[in-house]
């Protein structure tokens, strides 16, 4: 149980790299304001500018689809695993470190969390120069991986999504001490559960563009993350040459508008199928939904674990979506493919197998925790 003695105030601090950072900062700000917390949201790089904040996320997103991700991504690894020699990633972000310093002070913070690993690299340039004592700092780690960046860190806590990346984690140089395998923080809609009978009248209602919804239909969700990657276009091809009308397709893309726009043209004579843009009623969409396609993002991911909905991971971004996948697949909660015509026959044994989907949302069951944030404010 939570109890709020201190009066906390909590300022979360992620970047804009990618939707699921953002995200499990929403999550935990959704919680602790909930139980009395007062929470603030900043993007780190902002506090070099907006318009740096800005080029980085764009450049995001040009190494995620010409591939280059993997490589700045585990910068970490080329660097010995002592922690005497600092990695290019905590040299770089110390630039911003007076102005995130001049922050938290004046606005009165007693406790911060990160996550993302910049800002965590952040806060421990300002502790090893003595400053903010007594501030109370944890990393979340939102990927299902050991980031190899984590031997740099001097905070409080890291958070870790799962017991099971504990070795991994001291492997790689993290201090076991630090370690608290939470689970990663997703938002209350998450762990609720509506009717799917609800959940699909309510859905036809928003999504029906085209004509009527087939309610008795089987519901296909992809989901190509907040930026819109991946082989959309090619899955749903394969799903309505190898199903016909016998399935209802909801492509959810994102801020990808181009994407939206082109899955709109290409499908304009399937009225089953339903490109939408940005919307934040996903976790209704998966109540409704049979099966989800999605690329392994480890917040995304998480959610439709929480909701218990039989999950195939699609290709992902090299690097730690692959760890994600992985981890996923391997612990049956997910099934995980490239070849999208397997992703469509894994997709319909699904549907008729009742068994297979009721071990992979079983298994989602035994290896998520809907105390993540509740354990986070406590350990802070």
């Amino acid at each position: 149980m939570f109890k709020n003695t201190v009066d906390m105030k909590t300022l979360i601090l992620s970047c804009d790299m990618g939707g699921g950072h953002n995200s499990a900062a929403k999550a935990l700000a959704q919680w602790g304001e909930s139980h009395g917390v007062e929470c603030e949201i900043a993007d780190t790089l902002s506090f070099i500018s907006t318009d740096f904040s800005k080029t980085m996320s764009d450049l995001y997103i040009f190494t995620t689809k010409s591939n280059l991700i993997k490589i700045i991504y585990r910068t970490g690894e080329m660097v010995p695993r002592s922690r005497k020699v600092k990695s290019p990633v905590y040299v770089a972000n110390k630039i911003y470190c007076k102005k995130l310093y001049d922050h938290i002070a004046e606005g009165g913070f007693d406790s911060v969390i990160c996550t993302h690993v910049f800002p965590a690299e952040a806060m421990t340039v300002l502790r090893r120069r003595g400053l903010l004592p007594g501030l109370r700092t944890v990393f979340v780690q939102t990927d299902y991986d050991a980031l190899t960046l984590m031997k740099d860190l001097e905070v409080d806590g890291i958070v870790i999504p799962h017991p099971h990346l504990i070795e991994e984690c001291v492997a790689t140089g993290a201090r076991r001490e630090l370690l608290h395998p939470f689970g990663i923080p997703v938002r209350k809609e998450c762990w609720i559960r509506v009717d799917k009978a609800d959940a699909r009248e309510e859905c036809s209602g928003i999504f029906s563009d085209s004509g009527s919804i087939n309610k008795d239909a089987h519901w296909y969700l992809i989901m190509s993350g907040s930026m819109g990657f991946g082989k959309t276009g090619e899955l749903i091809r394969d799903i309505v040459d190898s199903e016909g009308k016998g399935v209802e397709v909801f492509a959810v893309c994102g801020s990808n508008t181009k994407l939206r726009d082109r899955l709109h043209k290409d499908f304009s004579a399937d009225a089953n199928v339903h490109p939408i843009g940005f919307t934040d009623l996903v976790p209704l969409l998966m109540d409704a939904c049979d099966v989800l396609f999605t690329k392994p993002g480890g917040l995304s991911s998480t959610e439709a674990a929480a909701k218990r909905i039989p999950l195939i991971h699609t290709a992902p971004i090299p690097g730690c979506e692959t760890d994600n996948a992985r981890f996923f697949h391997y612990h049956g909660m997910s099934y995980s493919t490239t070849d999208t015509a397997q992703q469509v026959a894994v997709a319909h044994r699904l549907c008729s197998d009742k068994k297979f989907r009721e071990d992979m949302t079983a298994a989602q069951a035994a290896n998520t925790f809907p105390d993540t944030s509740e354990n986070i404010f406590n350990l802070l």
